[in-house]
């Protein structure tokens, strides 16, 4: 482990409070390779989700952050930026019209470095635990470098930590890993070209699928920004979305 800050983080200053508070729990975790490139793809349920796997997982992860934590004005501001900063982070403007290319250049570097990269296929937090439909940046990232997809399944973070909350309740947390997926394995077992446009959503939906199994919850061919977006304009689950669905 390279960053000083972030070994502190997880032995020193926030670890252990989370390992008696949370008790959290990981089972499969002997699918990271101790050493080398690796890209970990985990289901979204809370903000804690950056602070509890990256305490169980044995290496280092850098996520790519968007970018109003490292902007935000003020002290609040100044302390996401320098948070953030230090723990290695990559900032990426979700809303930026080149937001996946930035995002696959930033996976790049990592995995030159020989590092895991870490990404939330559904780009943001699920607003009721379930797993949502994955944008395909995940997907192209894999088809474009040869890097296997390590799922991850969040279990119970929501609890800990519901969205709207600071502060983490004392809800247990565990962690489920899956095997590996090869993204361009998998594709050409399909007969499609894993080069091509078409290859990225159909491996997105395989790993959303796998991520839904891992954490026992139904999986939705929705995204949850949509969800979210409707939900606040007071116009309830959009169709196909409802918790019946």
């Amino acid at each position: 482990m390279q960053n000083k800050w972030y070994w502190a983080f997880k032995h020193i200053l926030i670890g252990p409070f989370l390992h008696v508070y949370n008790r959290p729990e990981i089972e499969g975790v002997e699918h990271i390779p101790a050493e080398g490139a690796a890209m970990v793809a985990s289901s979204h349920q809370s903000v804690m989700d950056s602070f509890f796997f990256p305490l169980m997982c044995p290496r280092q992860i850098t996520f790519p952050a968007k970018k109003e934590y490292f902007t935000a004005p003020g002290v609040t501001g100044a302390v996401k930026k320098w948070f953030f900063g230090v723990l290695g982070q990559v900032p990426v403007d979700r809303g930026a019209k080149g937001a996946g290319d930035a995002t696959l250049h930033a996976a790049k570097e990592v995995f030159a470095r020989g590092e895991v990269f870490g990404i939330y296929p559904e780009g943001t937090r699920s607003p009721d635990g379930r797993v949502y439909k994955g944008r395909t940046g995940m997907a192209r990232i894999a088809l474009a470098t040869g890097e296997k997809i390590i799922p991850v399944a969040m279990i119970g973070s929501r609890n800990a930590n519901p969205i709207g909350t600071v502060i983490p309740r004392p809800a247990k947390v565990r962690m489920k890993v899956g095997e590996p997926i090869d993204g361009r394995a998998y594709v050409t077992s399909l007969g499609i070209d894993p080069d091509s446009r078409e290859a990225a959503r159909p491996l997105t939906d395989h790993v959303m699928h796998v991520l839904a199994d891992l954490a026992g919850q139904p999986y939705i061919d929705v995204y949850a920004s949509e969800v979210k977006e409707s939900l606040a304009a007071g116009n309830g689950y959009p169709p196909g979305a409802g918790p019946r669905a």
